[in-house]
């Protein structure tokens, strides 16, 4: 189960990572227009709120890719911290702004976090 574990976080990370290049990067253009259903000028009164939330969707990757790398049980606790992390902003998020983070965000990160404690 620790390989599952590692690959679920590893797959995490790899999906902040995509989430923080559309945000800092592609926000204006049409790969993240579309995803959001951004017209150009929405999308570049935002794009700075965008940019912020995707420095924050790299710090989780960087954390979950920290836990995958450091030895237990320093890693065991951080992979459990920023899992936790990613839950709680994926179902704050899908509160406060789209149902479907829910389910893009906060279902892989608790899928994670379930095979990290299973695997323990």
């Amino acid at each position: 189960m620790g390989i599952v574990a590692d690959v679920l976080v590893g797959l995490v990370a790899a999906l902040h990572v995509y989430i923080l290049v559309l945000e800092m990067f592609l926000w204006q253009k049409e790969p993240g227009r579309r995803l959001h259903g951004l017209g150009p000028e929405m999308a570049r009164e935002t794009a700075p709120l965008a940019a912020n939330q995707g420095l924050y969707n790299g710090f989780l990757a960087a954390g979950l890719t920290w836990g995958l790398i450091a030895a237990d049980p320093t890693g065991f606790r951080v992979r459990v911290f920023f899992l936790v992390c990613v839950v709680v902003a994926g179902v704050y998020g899908s509160l406060t702004a789209n149902r479907r983070i829910l389910f893009a965000q906060a279902l892989p990160g608790a899928l994670a976090l379930a095979a990290v404690l299973v695997a323990g």
